[in-house]
């Protein structure tokens, strides 16, 4: 397989990922920012990909323990030559279906950005993207499930999807005891409609849901706002109300 050494965080992560197939944009390192770990504390993703999620937190948060579970064997293996590359051995990675994967511990935070595409649109030619991009509610609600499972009590649950899937979302952060407190909004730009979001859930909360402000990623003129650049470029963590 064909592959491309890229950078992310203004180049302070090798991330090497597929030259054909699914690619990663910025969404894994919103994710990783908005992550509320510590150093020492154990994080799970679901649906690891090539790591970048899991590169970006480790860059951020040094000594924090990630466990990354990622079905395609390909980009499993990518993951762990990145850990690897970037000198993150807390990093694991776990070859094998989220839903049935053996995991270590409970976790103090769990995340991941799902598939979302519905499983009756036309497949994409490149089995890796994909497997990565087709998703249904059902398969939704069984990662929200086995995430909110895999915490501790009181510990996070932080999904990054696309607006028309916060309903599904929530009912099944509900449904699994790890209900949302914050809706996080991402502005493509002022005044336009948000494309994706970020929920947190607390698993046992009692507290309502927040919406917060959110953050505008682009200026008018399509370059990055300032706080998105320092998410983005800097590695700035992305703090979400509550």
């Amino acid at each position: 397989m064909l592959t491309t050494q890229d950078h992310l965080l203004g180049g302070r992560v090798i991330h090497r990922q597929p030259t054909a197939g699914f690619r990663s944009g910025i969404e894994p390192v919103l994710l990783a920012a908005s992550v509320p770990a510590r150093s020492g504390e154990h994080v799970l993703e679901a649906g690891t990909g090539a790591g970048a999620t899991l590169l970006c937190l480790s860059s951020r948060i040094p000594g924090v323990r990630a466990v990354g579970v990622e079905i395609d064997e390909t980009a499993a293996e990518l993951a762990a030559v990145n850990a690897c590359a970037n000198g993150m051995a807390g990093i694991e990675i776990v070859t094998g279906c989220f839903e049935t994967a053996l995991l270590p511990h409970p976790f103090d935070h769990a995340i991941a950005n799902p598939p979302y595409h519905p499983p009756n649109g036309t497949a994409s030619p490149i089995v890796g993207r994909d497997t990565a991009k087709r998703g249904s509610t059902a398969l939704m609600a069984g990662w929200i499930k086995r995430l909110s499972h895999a915490l501790r009590d009181r510990g996070t649950m932080t999904l990054i999807v696309p607006a028309m899937m916060i309903p599904p979302c929530l009912a099944a952060m509900a449904e699994s005891r790890c209900p949302c407190t914050v809706l996080f909004p991402l502005w493509p730009k002022a005044g336009r409609p948000a494309k994706l979001v970020l929920l947190r859930g607390v698993k046992q909360a009692r507290s309502p849901m927040r919406l917060a402000a959110g953050l505008v990623l682009h200026d008018p003129d399509g370059s990055f706002t300032e706080p998105a650049r320092a998410i983005l470029r800097d590695g700035a963590p992305l703090d979400l109300p509550g």
